[in-house]
């Protein structure tokens, strides 16, 4: 079985790769670029989509409002892009928004930056891979009854990716991200083109009216609807802190590599973005929460799906939704919504990995797998991305609105905390010419500071009764339970230093073997005890059934063992209790006194062997953990069924011998 299991992994994962080629897994800016910025970029799918949607409560009088808050979330976008090419020139070694946080603001605006960031990576994963669901649907309808079980599977095989190491994934997901790119682009310009000669596109919705929420509007209503609107685009910010997090994973130069990287990411996603938002209003798309509202609209409005909005405007450009453009233009964008997972993917494990280095997490979280990605923490943001899938039914509309909260917390405080990393760089710096360029990237991040701290509270507000709340509820939680896992290793740490009597030795050391049996493994375990020249050595067995303790008795004179043989007795026919007491009462004479306890045990190659044997010896050595004092040696014995499992031939990959490689292959079991 566990033979079965590692040809499953090695199958899924790949080979594992040997330490001393961590350098050969760093991105070049071609791989990096779709790698942490899918995100962003596939926002262009439904950042548009989300301004519209909220519009819609409004009616059709105020979807011309789309335009500045359009407008609004492209001036944050470029804001943010320029603000955090300034967090990655000063932090190069990677953390991002919790590094700069944590040094500036104190370890408790860090704990808070870490909290709010692992809340979005959990929904960027949910919300990607739910909204590439909804243009799956959006081109097969029938589909929609498995909307959960379809997600989930992407969760799936996206886990899967990502355990293979992240140069691989990125080289999986560059072609995805490159022809979603080109296509919207080429929508863009052809629906432009069509516009200027007359001929524009018409969504097949424009021709459907739609029921607004209230009758009439007073200016604070509308205005709180505009800042709702503007709220909801700014899903189209999502993943843009993710290079800063992810830095160390660049080719040398790293920071200026990464740089490079954040302002295509900028460029790029506010291009699309104004030209998809464009193109929506142009061709006249309506899209409501409840598909019931669109008044006109064929067929089962409660049952059958809309089109997504870059689906109806695909149609719209490209001539129907037979055409091949749209058809491509919706495959790309579910792949890229989907892979757009990815930038949770790179972001998280280093995330908590910086973390647990930190005591924060989990130690676990800061080790690296087979194939040199953080694994655990790979496995643990699939878990939770998953579990909200199914907890809110793959629905993009419901768990975007626990989205983007914990982002703008995180680019504020990060903001905040690169203001007074200027100001502390200001304060030692004496060259003009530096000076110049600290107080230029200190308006800059001050500026990104009152932008994105703005949008914080007109999020916090506008979308708090629609599910903000529960994050604004989970990021305390999670603050909490950072800080209990750092006082717990504090406190172990602190337990742990040693003392001056640490140092002594024992009085005297009391070796005691485990006797079931005259058999080889107990011939073992007393010939190691006696090898290691104990004060005293005492075989011990437990009188559970006469008969057999008195034929064990003879057995043992009869072969003339020279190690005395004791029987405790054990009425309640119980083996744990009588040797747990026997070997307190050896140590209650003298606390310096050390006892040694040795349990012959049966190693087999087959997991079911091990349910039927081992089980007294294992509930002995959980007890006796808990004995000061006491000491816990297993001995070991081979049966024929262990030899084959960890003894499998040396095989080398091609080239390793000529380039001296001649130590146990990385993929070998007893490396």
């Amino acid at each position: 079985m566990q033979g079965a299991a590692t040809w499953l992994k090695r199958l899924v994962v790949g080979r594992p790769v040997r330490s001393d080629q961590l350098a050969e897994t760093l991105l070049p800016k071609r791989l990096a670029l779709p790698l942490f910025a899918s995100d962003p970029f596939s926002s262009v799918a439904y950042a548009s989509q989300e301004i519209l949607l909220v519009l819609a409560l409004g009616g059709v009088a105020v979807l011309h409002l789309a335009w500045w808050a359009g407008a609004a979330v492209m001036l944050l976008l470029a804001v943010v892009t320029i603000s955090y090419r300034q967090v990655v020139r000063a932090y190069p070694s990677g953390g991002g928004s919790y590094a700069v946080a944590s040094e500036n603001l104190g370890p408790s605006a860090g704990l808070v930056v870490a909290g709010a960031l692992m809340v979005d990576y959990v929904l960027t994963v949910s919300v990607s891979v739910s909204a590439g669901v909804d243009n799956i649907i959006s081109a097969f309808t029938e589909l929609n009854p498995y909307r959960v079980e379809l997600g989930i599977g992407f969760v799936i095989v996206l886990t899967a990716l990502n355990l293979r190491g992240m140069r691989e994934s990125g080289r999986i997901f560059a072609l995805p991200s490159y022809l979603f790119i080109a296509g919207v682009l080429v929508m863009i310009a052809t629906g432009l083109v069509e516009t200027l000669v007359g001929a524009a596109p018409v969504a097949q919705s424009a021709a459907y009216d739609v029921r607004p929420e209230h009758s009439s509007w007073s200016t604070f209503a509308l205005l709180f609807l505009l800042l709702r609107t503007f709220a909801s685009g700014c899903t189209a910010l999502t993943g843009m802190e993710a290079i800063s997090n992810g830095v160390p994973a660049f080719r040398r130069p790293k920071a200026e590599n990464a740089a490079a990287t954040m302002a295509a990411t900028g460029l790029i996603a506010i291009t699309m973005f104004a030209g998809v938002t464009a193109l929506a209003l142009i061709s006249g798309v309506h899209y409501a929460e409840n598909p019931c509202d669109l008044i006109g609209l064929p067929g089962d409005c409660a049952n059958e799906p809309q089109r997504t909005v870059i689906a109806q405007i695909a149609a719209a450009v490209f001539g129907g939704t037979a055409s091949p453009g749209f058809y491509y233009v919706q495959a790309t964008a579910t792949l890229i919504l989907v892979l757009a997972a990815n930038t949770a993917y790179s972001g998280f494990p280093l995330l908590t990995s910086l973390l647990a280095r930190h005591r924060y997490m989990p130690r676990q979280l800061h080790t690296r797998g087979d194939r040199l990605a953080f694994s655990n923490g790979i496995v643990l943001l699939a878990s939770a991305a998953g579990a909200l899938i199914w907890l809110f039914e793959g629905s993009t509309t419901r768990l975007i609105q626990l989205y983007i909260l914990g982002v703008f917390t995180s680019f504020t405080l990060a903001q905040a905390g690169m203001v007074r990393h200027w100001n502390r760089e200001l304060a030692s710096t004496t060259d003009n010419a530096k000076r110049r360029r600290q107080y230029r990237a200190r308006l800059i991040n001050t500026a990104g500071a009152a932008m994105t701290g703005l949008v914080l509270a007109i999020v916090l507000v506008t979308k708090f009764s629609h599910g903000a709340y529960l994050v604004v509820i989970v990021v305390p939680v999670l603050f909490v339970l950072m800080r209990g896992i750092r006082r717990h290793y504090d406190l172990v740490q602190q337990e742990l230093e040693p003392e001056d009597e640490d140092t002594m030795f024992p009085a005297r050391v009391h070796a005691v073997v485990l006797v079931s049996n005259v058999h080889k493994p107990v011939l073992r375990a007393l010939a190691y005890a006696r090898a290691t020249r104990p004060d005293d050595l005492t075989a011990i067995t437990v009188n559970v059934e006469d008969a057999d303790t008195q034929l064990l008795e003879q057995t043992w004179q009869r072969n003339e063992i020279p190690v005395p043989l004791k029987v405790l007795e054990s009425p309640y026919r119980e083996i744990t209790r009588p040797v747990v007491q026997y070997v307190r009462d050896l140590r209650r004479t003298s606390p310096r006194d050390v006892v040694i306890v040795y349990i012959p045990e049966y190693v087999f190659g087959r997991w079911w062997d091990n349910a039927l044997h081992n089980q007294s010896a294992l509930r002995l050595k959980t007890r006796l953990r808990f004995e000061p004092g006491v000491m816990i040696t297993s001995v070991p014995w081979q049966l024929p069924s262990s030899h084959d499992r960890y003894h499998e031939p040396e095989r080398h990959r091609p080239g390793e011998l000529r380039r001296g490689i001649t130590g146990p292959n990385p993929g070998s079991p007893h490396r």
